[in-house]
């Protein structure tokens, strides 16, 4: 169903032309219909992480005196501050949450503020809601539609979570408030991506703002933490979503009202959107376009330097990503490690068996851990190349005497240069945040050896923009996706260690428990330059294929 169809199904005189919400069952079919991969893909991923981490805390905690130690090594200020206060790290519920619970809030509030971006304000800068509302469609239809699919898509994540922690014997209540508070945290952060869609007049501008908000309620929650003694609630916490869901201490004191807060700002939130829609022009936001100066400078005037003053925001916020995790992971290293049995096979397992002891085997782990950020970065960095592509802003750049091969080449050298300070930044900090445990330099050795990976990475992302344009960045994300996956679970799922080190992040040396072997490196590097050829060459002769 393209927007055309929509368009002539929604003028059939069999619907009503009065009413802000006519049209409202057709809308949300079409952006099902536009986005049932992607829904289907954050909703998979999210919520097999649950049987995955359970599992192998299982193996690695297997007696209660195991998970005591583990809660004194989570009731640190580093755990606190990255994951969330400790509220039952005693238990295997608990330390479910230590581990997973953040990063699965934290997905669905990033997967909810793109989505209702993509199907929002995109679609308005790219004038497909003007042809929309020229038919029998109401005011709100479109929008309504947008925040009923986002908000859906936190809600399965929700029952899929708990439906998963019962499957794993997990206990019911339990259960039930970490699906809640996960799909709590999605519902409030649709809200927010439809306000910042509301404000700014640009897609790129709404995901920046909701991106810095999510960030600042992050850090609002982490200062609050951080200022906790115990378990006490520092007031602090319920200036952020984040820190309401945490608040319903799943696997512990198990509270259901928070969950009220989050739900009414989800609907608040959306009600005054929609009450923005209504008084504000269409294609405009409510917060005013920012001049620019009268003339560009020369730096700007190029094409790499386009790309960084377009793609600052990321880049700015990738970095400080890096520094975080980088600092976090020094910090816990020595005490990973001593908390892990090595003769516990499981445990060996699960930070690779390379050989070294069990310090250097957590350290490599972390240092796999700044790669695959990296990682994350540079597909997400390039990815907008293809969103210039199919958004019609391509052809305006290449009107002058700009070729293709340079435009797409200055995307790839930001987000090489990008990744490669962030893998040298992390590593550093890591090392020099470790308290003896490695230095500066060794960790920033390690975490840069993953850039070949990175750069494969980026080499399959280019050869699927030149072979298969409308697909690269729904494959490209898939093949990150497993390659994560192969990466950090390959031994937990029982593969051998040949399929694992075939696998990009796999194949490099985890420094520094395994020596440096530069043959992995040269590959990875050979393979990525292949592709990143064959997919120039392609783009340079191929059509422009719009969305």
């Amino acid at each position: 169903m393209n927007t055309a169809t929509l368009g002539s199904r929604a003028g059939s005189p069999s619907l009503p032309s009065s009413g802000t919400m006519t049209g409202l069952s057709i809308c949300i079919r079409f952006i099902l219909r536009r986005n049932w991969i992607r829904l289907l893909v954050w909703a998979a991923v999210l919520a097999v992480m649950i049987p995955v981490v359970y599992d192998s805390q299982q193996q690695a905690f297997p007696t209660q005196a195991a998970r005591d130690a583990y809660a004194q090594v989570a009731n640190t200020p580093a755990v606190a501050a990255m994951t969330g206060l400790p509220y039952a790290a005693g238990s295997l519920g608990g330390i479910l949450v230590i581990k997973i619970w953040m990063t699965l809030a934290v997905a669905l509030a990033f997967a909810s503020i793109f989505l209702v971006t993509r199907n929002g304000r995109a679609d308005e800068e790219e004038g497909r809601t003007e042809l929309l509302r020229s038919a029998a469609l109401g005011r709100h239809a479109y929008s309504v539609a947008n925040y009923a699919v986002a908000g859906a898509l936190s809600v399965v994540v929700g029952l899929l979570v708990a439906l998963l922690c019962l499957s794993v014997k997990l206990p019911t209540a339990g259960s039930l408030i970490m699906g809640a508070s996960i799909a709590g945290t999605g519902l409030a952060f649709v809200a927010i991506g439809a306000l910042c869609g509301q404000l700014s007049s640009t897609s790129r501008g709404a995901n920046s703002l909701g991106v810095v908000v999510l960030a600042v309620f992050y850090f609002i929650r982490a200062g609050a933490d951080l200022q906790t003694k115990g378990t006490d609630v520092s007031p602090l916490s319920w200036f952020s979503p984040i820190g309401w869901a945490q608040n319903m201490r799943a696997f512990g004191q198990n509270t259901w009202w928070p969950l009220l807060p989050l739900l009414l700002l989800a609907v608040v939130g959306c009600a005054v959107a929609l009450r923005i829609e209504t008084s504000r022009d269409l294609g405009m936001g409510l917060l005013p376009q920012r001049r620019g100066p009268a003339t560009a400078t020369a730096f700007l005037a190029r094409p790499v330097g386009l790309v960084l003053r377009l793609q600052r925001g990321s880049l700015l916020g990738w970095l400080v990503g890096a520094v975080v995790a980088g600092l976090f992971f020094g910090g816990v290293g020595k005490a990973m490690s001593d908390l892990l049995d090595p003769s516990n096979p499981f445990a060996r397992a699960l930070v690779g068996n390379s050989g070294g002891s069990m310090l250097q085997s957590v350290l490599a782990i972390f240092a796999l851990f700044n790669g695959l950020l990296a990682g994350a970065f540079a597909v997400q960095c390039l990815a907008a190349a293809r969103a210039e592509e199919a958004g019609g802003r391509l052809e305006s750049q290449l009107a002058g005497a700009l070729s293709r091969t340079r435009w797409l080449f200055a995307q790839v050298v930001v987000a090489a240069a990008g990744s490669a300070v962030m893998l040298l930044l992390g590593g550093w900090l890591m090392g020099i945040s470790s308290n003896g445990a490695a230095t500066g330099g060794t960790m920033a050795q390690a975490s840069f050896a993953y850039w070949p990976a990175v750069l494969l990475m980026l080499g399959v992302l280019l050869f699927l923009q030149g072979f298969l344009p409308r697909l690269s960045i729904s494959l490209g994300w898939a093949v990150y996706g497993i390659s994560v996956m192969v990466a950090m679970f390959g031994s937990l799922f029982s593969l051998s260690e040949a399929a694992i080190k075939a696998t990009p992040f796999g194949a490099v040396p985890r420094m520094p428990a395994e020596d440096f072997a530069p043959l992995p490196i040269v590959v990875l590097c050979l393979i990525a330059a292949l592709l990143g050829a064959l997919g120039m060459w392609r783009f340079s002769t191929r059509d422009i294929v719009p969305e």
